[in-house]
């Protein structure tokens, strides 16, 4: 089955709104054995979307359509394809009941542009909407399936999940594909390329692809199976190889993170943690705690952004911060010791550096950071260079001492 997405909506062409519907849509028909061909977003008017619809080949099977669907006069999806597929409006019974059900339950008054939603296309048939006000509707033409969904995400996953891929499913003999994806901190895509280029090789004698997907900081490894989920245990091989090979960058798979990762590791170990961070503002404890249950082991962060916090909460020593500088591994490995004995926990991690873009010099460049992890029986330090983008250097620096710390609960 071949599909292709149309994303409608201003807002998304301007940058106003992230269109994660595209990517979700395009994940979950990909696993079901679907082969995405072309996802666009447009702008949400008429000639716009009559246009897209027209250049739609013959060959596609499936498009799906998103955006446009709500109740203001700005929503003129339901109106073009009424045009498109020469039809026209008329009351749905069914969907005004679920209307005035959703604001009877909500206890809200109902608009009549509200009631104005149950008035659908007479030749589609109507997807319910368990989740909102706006239904969705499938239309057949010229052997190619049409879909229009709301793009409210949460609306729109509902009704793809509970009706939309079930239906797919039935209708085309789908080969569902298998992948499993590794996640690695810590080494850039072409040293991770060169150091397992043999490892790639076998898993493509084996049959399987290989995508590398790099982000700030993390490189994904996606092993995909055309041949689905009776590969597995195959797959699962390969990756225990991987985990041999490269113990200090791989973490874990698929949704793992590196705080949850760790989160895992300290309850198992009944160790408490906290940080002590300067050029990280937060973010490091902001990452810890994102993981449910982080309360069982994160105790706490001082935020020592100023050199008098450093001495005064975290204990540095002012003579220390004179001789060496805010951004030295001697301050690191004192706010780490410090934060330490303050918080009273087994483990404190700490961060300084130079974010950027301003404040570098020849022998301190922006990017410079320093990380140490007191723990009961030693404390460690690293440096590490990053770019000169700040947002950047601070997601990279908290990951990095996330890794760190992995990497000493392996230890």
């Amino acid at each position: 089955m071949t599909v292709e997405i149309i994303s409608i909506g201003d807002e998304l062409l301007i940058g106003q709104t992230v269109n994660t519907n595209s990517s979700w849509i395009g994940k979950e028909l990909s696993n079901i054995g679907a082969r995405i061909l072309k996802t666009i977003s447009i702008a949400d008017q008429k000639q716009e979307i009559l246009e897209s619809l027209k250049e739609i080949k013959n060959y596609t099977d499936c498009v799906i359509i998103t955006g446009g669907l709500g109740p203001t006069k700005d929503d003129i999806t339901k109106h073009t394809l009424c045009e498109f597929f020469n039809t026209s409006l008329e009351l749905h019974e069914p969907t005004l009941k679920k209307i005035k059900d959703f604001f009877a339950l909500r206890n809200r008054p109902m608009l009549e542009s509200n009631h104005l939603q149950a008035e659908l296309p007479k030749t589609c048939q109507i997807l319910e909407n368990n989740y909102g006000t706006a239904a969705g509707m499938w239309f057949d033409k010229d052997s190619t399936i049409f879909i229009s969904l709301p793009g409210v995400p949460y609306e729109m996953k509902g009704i793809m999940s509970e009706v939309v891929i079930p239906k797919l499913k039935a209708q085309f003999a789908l080969q569902s594909m298998f992948y499993k994806t590794a996640m690695t901190q810590g080494i850039g895509e072409s040293f991770l390329a060169e150091k397992i280029k043999d490892w790639e090789d076998k898993i493509y004698d084996s049959g399987y692809s290989l995508a590398y997907l790099p982000s700030p900081g993390i490189v994904k490894l996606r092993i995909t199976s055309p041949f689905g989920k009776k590969d597995e245990l195959e797959i699962d091989k390969l990756f225990k190889e991987l985990e041999i090979q490269i113990p200090r960058y791989f973490f874990g798979y698929d949704s793992d993170t590196l705080a949850s990762v760790i989160g895992e590791k300290l309850k198992c170990k009944s160790l408490t943690i906290g940080t002590v961070e300067s050029c990280t503002s937060g973010k490091l404890a902001s990452t810890i705690t994102e993981v449910p249950g982080a309360s069982n082991y994160y105790m706490g962060s001082l935020l020592t952004y100023s050199n008098e916090l450093k001495h005064k909460l975290a204990n540095v020593s002012k003579d220390v911060i004179r001789k060496h500088g805010a951004v030295s591994e001697k301050v690191a490995i004192e706010m780490a010791q410090g934060g330490r004995n303050v918080l009273g926990v087994d483990i404190c991690i700490s961060t300084t550096g130079i974010a950027g873009p301003d404040g570098g010099s020849k022998e301190k460049p922006v990017g410079l950071v320093w990380i140490a992890i007191a723990t009961p029986e030693k404390t460690t330090s690293h440096r590490l260079q990053f770019s000169q983008h700040r947002g950047r250097n601070i997601n990279m620096t908290s990951l990095s001492a996330l890794n760190l710390l992995r990497i000493a609960l392996n230890e």
